[in-house]
């Protein structure tokens, strides 16, 4: 950017104290001690030690996934604390994070935590993240990483194997399934704007572009448009089949009506895994509907990724290789820690559309000299090796270890919906395909209008009892309870305890309710 001189403008003199160097500045030997170097070694090994073996003993000792503690009750604990007056030693911070976090942390390898997407994490990736945040290594470039980004490299080779994307495909790690699904898009609005060759076609273009996914499929569709610029109304809707997947002749029709319009359909995103009842859109049909129409196909598998390494149950994912673009979400079914995700596409080429190049940091002669620079891909520029935590994985328990833990809550999941759907108390949607169970309690006579409330109600005085953790959702209008199970430890013994629990804490709230109408004079 050049700045603008105009006539009779010049500098004010600059005073001679003010060319003077200041004074050199100097950390102190206090300071310096906290960093990590050849001197503090013995220091780090004490640390961490410590903190694993705080972690290590809650891990041990916790009787629930919860305390069930309130945001009213834990805040002025948190507020309290004053951040510019530092303890000096780690382990008086370590004591203070007990009361602020580690006593009321909601903890996922708990049997009894059944709510979100969330796993408890195999061993060999917390090896991983504790090398990789020690060494800082940051996944931009090559300079930066050196053997981080070839690890990287390979991990998105293998996983690109595994969907069976062909010899053209790459991909990138990501933070997690939302920023994978926005870089889809993002690659999928790109190659549809390819045809407008002008600004001003571009500008015509972008108002009448749509995305069509399932009424199931997950939020980040929406937000990702809205990130994107597209029109407010850009993503279509879908409607499902009885077991809540999209059905491929209503993605027929929609993108013949979109056409008709003057609309241009720029994706259709499938989903491997919807977040509420485990569904797997019929990925094969879908396939074939975006290649008879010319429509980038996204697979959305942030959950239903485990299947890639499932011995048993691989075949849910036939038709996610004819895909453009994939999602897959490893801190869900890999027993990753977060974050680990990413996104694979077919022709890297598109991958192109992301690219950018700082003279600073990965200038163009790079890209003629070969040299590997991740953030040529990625929304991302500063980024952590959570490859590693992967690659760790794979070289300790290999891949059908793995597959063998995603079966196995697979598994639990189906006893846990016949469970449910034995027990008169409770309604049961759909049989997941995966791991999720929705459902809620149904109460009888008078008190049946009362079923939302109820199941409100149960999931709450659960929550804050902290004996379980289940999540909430609404299907067609109606409020239910989920389970989500990723925990292989987890029994059909705890689910029909927590069943129990659910089953008290919603009768007491319609007898209650029921018996206070009686009682409350008319008029």
């Amino acid at each position: 950017m050049t700045v603008p001189t105009y006539p009779g403008e010049t500098d004010p003199p600059v005073p001679s104290s003010a060319l003077a160097a200041p004074p050199p500045t100097r950390a102190s030997a206090a300071a310096r001690a906290h960093l990590l170097h050849d001197g503090s070694v013995e220091q780090y090994r004490r640390v961490i030690a410590d903190g694993v073996d705080r972690v290590a003993r809650r891990v041990a000792t916790v009787d629930r996934p919860t305390t069930g503690i309130a945001p009213g009750e834990l805040a002025p604990l948190v507020d309290s604390v004053d951040l510019d007056r530092p303890l000096g030693d780690a382990g008086a911070a370590l004591d203070e994070l007990e009361g602020v976090y580690l006593r009321d942390a909601v903890w996922f390898h708990h049997p009894r935590y059944l709510a979100h997407l969330n796993c408890p994490v195999v061993i060999p990736a917390l090896l991983g993240e504790a090398v990789l945040s020690a060494v800082n290594s940051s996944l931009d470039t090559w300079d930066q990483s050196a053997g981080a980004t070839l690890i990287e490299r390979r991990l998105i080779d293998w996983t690109a194997a595994r969907i069976g994307l062909g010899p053209d495909a790459d991909g990138v790690f990501t933070s997690g399934g939302s920023q994978s699904n926005l870089q889809a898009l993002l690659l999928a609005r790109e190659e549809a704007c390819l045809a407008a060759t002008t600004p001003a076609a571009r500008l015509d273009l972008l108002p009448r572009l749509r995305v069509l996914t399932s009424v199931a499929g997950h939020f980040s569709v929406q937000k990702s448009a809205k990130l994107l610029g597209l029109a407010p109304d850009a993503v279509i809707a879908v409607p499902t089949d009885a077991r809540r997947r999209i059905r491929p002749a209503a993605v027929r029709e929609e993108i013949a009506r979109c056409r008709a319009a003057g609309l241009v359909p720029m994706a259709v995103v499938g989903t491997a895994g919807t977040t509420d009842f485990g569904s797997i859109d019929p990925l094969a049909d879908l396939a074939e509907v975006c290649a008879e129409t010319g429509v980038w196909l996204h697979v959305d598998a942030a959950y239903g990724c485990g299947l890639l390494v499932s011995p048993t149950r691989r075949h849910l994912l036939d038709g996610v290789e004819r895909a453009d673009s994939v999602t897959v979400d490893y801190h869900k079914s890999f027993f990753q820690p977060v974050s680990s995700s990413a996104l694979l596409v077919r022709d890297r080429r598109t991958l192109g559309h992301a690219t950018y190049h700082a003279d600073y940091l990965n200038p163009a002669r790079m890209v003629e000299q070969r040299i590997p620079n991740q953030v040529d891909k990625s929304l991302q520029t500063t980024r952590r090796f959570d490859a590693l935590k992967l690659w760790l994985t794979l070289r300790v328990m290999g891949p059908d270890a793995l597959g063998e833990l995603f079966d196995e809550v697979v598994d639990a999941a189906a006893d846990a919906w016949q469970l449910v759907s034995e027990d008169p108390r409770f309604e049961v949607v759909t049989r997941s395909q995966l791991s999720t169970v929705v459902f809620r309690y149904l109460p009888t006579g008078p008190g049946r209008e009362l079923a939302d409330a109820a199941n409100l109600f149960a999931r709450e005085a659960l929550a804050a009892s902290g004996l379980a953790v289940v999540a909430a959702t609404r299907v067609d209008g109606r409020h239910f309870l989920k389970f989500t199970l990723l925990n292989p430890a987890t029994t059909v013994a705890d689910v029909g305890h927590v069943l129990e629990l659910i089953a008290g804490h919603a009768g007491r709230y319609v007898r209650d309710t029921v018996a206070a109408d009686l009682t409350c004079p008319v008029g």
